[in-house]
């Protein structure tokens, strides 16, 4: 009897021995099966170890902690299986799989915090002092002799089309190779430039090629409307068509693990050589909030060597760090919060915004912007509006895409897709299509330049539009004709208003220059319904003139109150003006 008691003892206790066994060891393979999915989703996802990315913490709750208390709690818990599924009681939940549980709890309260401390409701002027602006007189800062070839008229689709037609004739490559369709725009030599590099077509094709790289780039005019294969001397190994160690991303993110990057985009130098920069992110305000870039990390892709540079270290021949749409969102925060937020909400005095475009891919509105070559730089441009619904701008801008810096001009006039749609109405039996213009300076006139494409995307005429009077419109099959009869439309509008300047209702030569001071009388509260306004340059500033129903005429420099581009023909309106000795007010203000 006591032999068989010791027996049924003994096999429970080598039993119990054995489960621990079993136990342990199942718990080091768990263990060695987390290590695992934690390098496969780290290799896949990258994210950066930062607590500024949003996806650094989502691996940590998904990758890291999330596994590991599953563990935990199935490994304790009562798990019941039928054919209604599983049923698991976790009233014996190991301490272990609490606490994780509660520490994944915590890390989405600091993400809802962090997020909710970042918002524009609290630090409205934060956002707004993100981008530095400063006014300058357009017509002195941008140099027209140079206008025709700095503009950069043509889009990313035209692009891609020549680059497409360019490799198509080279036999060897279009088997094994594609033009990446993220084309960076580019000054080079002092010319803007499409550039971008070619891609594997594919795994196989990596494989098959990846010891001697990608073999070249294309390289596209946008003034010309041309495209050229450019051949390197050795191949580019790190690019983002490329597998495994070779991805670009993934060998900047090995370099670079705590940095937040994106924006990553091909260039060439001023000899040529080509590399791949990507912008370095930060957020000024609370824990994802105000975005802007400070720095980049540029990339040797045949070499691999990666370097990073603080904005203000970026080499010259990098143009660009600052992505349009991040710097276009910086002057919307800039326009509409600078007077608070509750103020871009229900008042909006003095709010204004970068111009928007329907984007028929989405059916919504979203700024949109031009590129010209300046200074050996790409600046975007853009018209700057109120935030009212009207069809005029207030202003325009030009950003610096490697520094940020920021030019304003106070011009008012048609805004962009008013221009458009007066070229395309220019030629509207043709049923063509206008790009987003660019900005130029023809003769001291402020003029956006276009192109016109047809359905299949082909370029077939190129416009300018007069931004103070849109219904100067000029069209033509080469950009140097249709300069050429813009500026006769100039002089043929400049010239008719000299001889008939009795005609219209202000004599722009009797008007006073700002250096010459009149007695003005004293100042007067009138309320007048407008019957016309005109815009008039005199001496590089653009002044706004009213005739009342009083049968006066008033007048208010537009700089001083950027507000008077949203009056229209029959508004009432009530002024604080003072006359002229030439019998014109001069407003100093408008009651709201």
């Amino acid at each position: 009897m006591k032999k068989t008691i010791r027996k049924v003892y003994d096999d429970k206790t080598r039993k119990g021995e054995f489960m621990k066994t079993k136990l342990k060891a199942g718990t080091v393979v768990a263990f060695v099966v987390w290590l695992l999915w934690l390098f496969v989703t780290y290799y896949i996802t990258l994210p950066a170890l930062n607590p500024h990315s949003t996806g650094f913490w989502l691996y940590l709750i998904i990758a890291v902690i999330l596994p590991v208390a599953i563990f935990f709690a199935l490994k304790t818990s009562d798990v019941k299986i039928s054919k209604k599924g599983f049923k698991i009681d976790s009233r014996m939940l190991h301490p272990v799989a609490k606490w994780l549980f509660i520490a994944i709890g915590i890390i989405i309260a600091i993400m809802i915090i962090g997020t909710i401390s970042g918002a524009k409701l609290f630090h409205a002027k934060g956002y707004s002092s993100i981008l530095k602006t400063e006014t300058y007189e357009f017509t002195e800062d941008i140099d027209q002799n140079s206008a025709l070839s700095m503009i950069a008229l043509m889009d990313t689709d035209s692009a891609i089309r020549l680059g497409n037609r360019e490799i198509g004739s080279l036999t060897e490559l279009v088997s094994q190779y594609d033009v990446s369709e993220n084309y960076s725009q580019i000054d080079y030599q002092g010319s803007p430039v499409k550039v971008s590099a070619l891609d594997y077509a594919g795994f196989f094709k990596w494989m098959g090629n990846k010891n001697s790289g990608v073999p070249g780039y294309v390289s596209v005019d946008p003034v010309e409307q041309n495209a050229d294969y450019i051949s390197l001397d050795e191949g580019m190994k790190y690019v983002p068509s490329a597998y495994f160690n070779s991805d670009l991303d993934r060998h900047i993110r090995f370099n670079f693990p705590t940095a937040i990057f994106g924006n990553t985009h091909f260039e060439i130098d001023e000899d040529g050589k080509p590399y791949y920069v990507a912008s370095v992110y930060e957020y000024k305000i609370g824990l994802f909030g105000g975005e802007t870039v400070k720095g980049a990390i540029i990339v040797d892709p045949v070499s691999g060597d990666c370097n990073y540079y603080s904005v203000a270290d970026v080499p010259t021949w990098v143009d660009f760090v600052f992505d349009g749409d991040l710097l276009t969102t910086q002057y919307n925060w800039y326009g509409e919060l600078g007077n608070g937020f509750w103020n871009s909400i229900f008042g909006k005095k003095g709010c204004k915004k970068c111009t928007e475009t329907y984007n028929s891919e989405d059916e919504s509105y979203a700024a949109n912007y031009g590129y010209i070559a300046k200074d050996g730089d790409i600046w975007i441009y853009t018209g700057v509006t109120s935030v009212n619904e009207d069809a005029s701008n207030i202003g325009f801008i030009l950003v610096n895409q490697r520094t940020a810096e920021a030019h304003y001009y106070v011009i008012a006039g048609a805004d962009e897709n008013s221009a458009m749609s007066a070229a395309e109405g220019e030629v509207q039996e043709k049923g063509y299509d206008a790009s987003f213009p660019s900005l130029i300076n023809v003769d001291g006139n402020l003029t956006y330049v276009m192109v016109l494409k047809d359905s299949s995307g082909i370029v077939k005429l190129y416009a300018m539009v007069n931004v103070e009077q849109y219904n100067k419109v000029t069209t033509a099959s080469t950009i140097e004709e249709c300069y050429e009869k813009y500026e006769r439309v100039l002089k043929r509008n400049t010239d008719s208003e000299d001889e008939d300047s009795d005609d219209q209702n202000v004599d722009d030569t009797e008007l006073p220059s700002d250096d010459v001071e009149e007695e003005l009388g004293e100042e007067e509260t009138l309320t007048i319904k407008i019957v016309s306004i005109q815009y008039v340059n005199i001496d590089g500033d653009t002044y706004v003139y009213i005739e009342g129903d009083d049968q006066k005429v008033y007048r208010q420099k537009f700089e001083d109150n950027e507000m008077l581009i949203t009056l229209r023909e029959g508004d009432s309106i009530t002024v604080n003006a003072q006359l002229s000795q030439r019998g014109i007010y001069y407003i100093n203000s408008i009651a709201e």
